[in-house]
């Protein structure tokens, strides 16, 4: 049942990205690139990096959500039969959560190229 919830929302989160990613563009559309004196290839150019960038923040926070989730029952689990180990589960649960921040430096890292 756990894993039909999952898929659900994966399947409600990329309506909204394209709607985010279209809602970029059309901030970098051709009047907007002809006010801010930018060229149409470099408008094309920067909108997909901000799509990229979404991306990135996007499927990464999504991978690290799933990982604390499926973690944080191994966790408690192992929590139950030794209670002195759920401190050291933490830390397990503190790694899965960085692959969202790895997700974030990649979108700076677009975003200053």
């Amino acid at each position: 049942m756990e894993e039909a919830t999952m898929k659900t929302s994966l399947r409600t989160i990329f309506p909204i990205l394209s709607i985010i990613s279209l809602i970029l563009l059309s901030s970098l559309s051709p009047t907007a690139a002809i006010e801010q004196n930018i060229t149409m290839p470099l408008a094309e150019v920067e909108s997909v990096k901000f799509i990229a960038m979404s991306l990135s923040v996007t499927i990464c926070a999504i991978g690290a959500a799933y990982a604390v989730a499926k973690i944080s029952i191994a966790a408690i689990a192992s929590a139950t039969e030794k209670p002195e180990i759920l401190g050291r589960t933490i830390i397990f649960v503190g790694l899965a959560e960085g692959i969202a921040i790895y997700g974030l430096l990649v979108a700076f890292l677009i975003w200053i190229s």
